[in-house]
């Protein structure tokens, strides 16, 4: 993969703009194009950005803010030596940022969630197939946990049958969050605008390393919804069960409402069980061998049961895969391949609204069955 001549923007300039998005270009190094410009609704916290870049990158980007006109986002997006942006924005005002990247020829990588909800994202999508992917410009969803090499250890295992037929899994993941939290002092989670707070922010990840490692579809959700945390306002917490194409079901569970951090760690992660063993993935400290060094990552854990030619079952094998995390690092790369034509599937809006359809139908469901591609068909018959 070659750069192309043309540079990238970065519209957004928050935690997960300097933690995650920088540091990934850097990483890529000459595979990314040159960062030339930044933007954020303020000059203060788009400077931030710039000097954070100019340090990791080793370049200045040009800064762009909305109080200056001439130096404002419309101007970011004239420039002819800009081809493509990642947008990471607050989540109700993304959606109108991709619109207008997209309509003044950007190729555009933006991050999860796709949407707010069902509705808008099916609009938003249907408005790119129609009006600007006949142009040949690329649109992505920035979901890093579908990447994940962690996660693709574990879809490729389940692929090659190490586990049997999936029959039943879970996921679980319990968070402690309080004013104090970093991922909290933003101004739209503190008065969030759409729907689920936390949940639907974050929950998307969840959401979307089922869809990457179960076999088969996610098609009907029942569950509750609720708030034990009056900061984490309108909802803080999932208690789902969900049924897939193949019969298989499980539970998907998720809260931000832990009384302390000792609760969070308990059960937490994802298990699918299958005819003939079962496999976990897991938050942990792994090692990167590359750079010998301990960082986060996902550790996979696969137990395949044996038999004796008799039937009879004996020893289990254990194999254990170790997987540092990546995933802010390739879906760059995947973005930036298929602005040469490549495409290999990854970053999909659609993937992306299926997550969305998980969550709020986790929200919504109290405790009816909800079919969950009638509620993204339901939602195009409804435009």
């Amino acid at each position: 993969m070659l750069a192309s001549d043309t540079g990238i923007a970065i519209l957004g300039a928050g935690i997960f703009a300097k933690e995650g998005h920088l540091p990934a270009l850097q990483k890529l190094g000459p595979l990314a194009p040159k960062l030339k410009a930044v933007y954020s609704r303020s000059e203060k916290s788009a400077r931030e950005l710039a000097a954070e870049a100019t340090v990791l990158l080793n370049t200045a980007p040009d800064v762009y803010f909305d109080d200056n006109p001439s130096l404002n986002l419309d101007a970011l997006l004239a420039r002819s030596d800009i081809s493509s942006v990642i947008i990471i924005l607050p989540i109700t005002l993304q959606p109108s940022v991709v619109l207008k990247a997209l309509a003044a020829g950007k190729h555009v990588l933006s991050e999860k969630p796709v949407s707010a909800d069902v509705a808008s994202g099916v609009g938003l999508i249907a408005q790119y197939e129609a009006q600007y992917k006949p142009k040949g410009l690329v649109w992505r969803v920035a979901e890093n946990w579908e990447v994940e090499p962690g996660h693709i250890a574990a879809r490729r295992a389940i692929a090659g049958g190490k586990i049997g037929k999936v029959t039943f899994f879970s996921s679980r993941a319990v968070n402690f969050t309080d004013r104090g939290t970093k991922w909290y002092t933003s101004a739209w989670r503190l008065f969030p605008e759409h729907q689920g707070g936390f949940v639907l922010d974050t929950g998307v990840h969840s959401a979307a390393a089922l869809r990457v490692i179960l076999p088969s579809a996610m098609t009907h959700l029942s569950g509750f919804a609720s708030l034990n945390k009056q900061i984490l306002a309108p909802h803080d917490t999932i208690n789902t069960i969900i049924k897939n194409a193949d019969g298989s079901h499980g539970i998907f569970e998720l809260s931000f409402a832990a009384p302390s951090l000792s609760r969070c760690d308990l059960e937490r992660g994802i298990i699918i069980t299958g005819t003939d063993g079962w496999l976990k993935v897991q938050q942990t400290m792994v090692r990167d061998l590359i750079r010998n060094v301990e960082e986060p990552g996902f550790r996979v854990t696969i137990k395949s049961a044996t038999r004796g030619a008799n039937g009879v079952l004996g020893p289990e094998k254990e194999e254990v895969i170790d997987e540092p995390f990546r995933g802010v690092e390739l879906e760059q790369a995947s973005f930036f391949v298929a602005l040469a034509g490549k495409d290999d599937g990854l970053g999909s809006p659609l993937g992306a609204l299926k997550d969305v359809a998980v969550l709020e139908a986790a929200l919504t469901s109290g405790g009816e069955l909800v079919d969950l591609e009638k509620l993204i068909s339901q939602s195009i018959w409804d435009m």
